[in-house]
């Protein structure tokens, strides 16, 4: 991603633009997530050259950094909106509205407190739980896909808010 994409340089219209130019971060957000997936899937393929003591980290290091970055980008989309909105202050972006209420309302918690066990108790759990059934070694792995869907799940209220103000701006263009 770019430093400083413009989001009203797509479009005639402010608010198709926007809309335009968020969907793209999303997408791209979303993508960063799933090659966190994709690394830990791909994990059996170099269980023969590596121990497990290096494979098992490294997999959780992989959602960690996938964790990481789709917050990093989704910080950014909130930013880059705040300043396209505030280049039209007299323009009525009101139907803009399920998008601000996605950014208002997530993340709920910082990245801090989500990496935090104590703080977590329920996904703690979750992760001794799924570390027993297969390995002890498997809780940060756990413990962090558990992060990742909660990523996943904000990434994807913006992307259906997105979605609807597309079907609303569907004619605009």
């Amino acid at each position: 991603m770019s430093k400083h994409p413009d989001y009203l340089n797509s479009h005639a219209h402010p608010v198709v633009s926007i809309i335009k130019s968020v969907d793209k971060d999303v997408e791209r957000c979303e993508d960063t997530l799933m090659l966190g997936y994709a690394l830990v899937l791909m994990a059996p393929i170099f269980a023969p050259i590596a121990p497990p003591h290096i494979l098992l980290p490294l997999m959780a290091l992989a959602f960690v950094v996938s964790v990481c970055r789709a917050r990093f980008n989704f910080h950014a989309i909130k930013t880059r909106l705040s300043a396209a909105m505030q280049t039209h202050e007299g323009y009525d972006f009101s139907m803009m509205r399920p998008l601000l209420k996605v950014f208002a309302e997530h993340p709920q918690h910082s990245l801090s407190d989500g990496f935090n066990p104590l703080k977590n108790i329920r996904r703690t759990l979750k992760s001794l739980l799924g570390a027993l059934l297969i390995n002890p070694f498997w809780m940060p792995i756990f413990y962090t896909l558990g992060l990742q869907i909660a990523e996943e799940k904000q990434l994807q209220l913006l992307n259906k808010a997105v979605l609807e103000l597309e079907q609303k701006t569907a004619g605009w263009e």
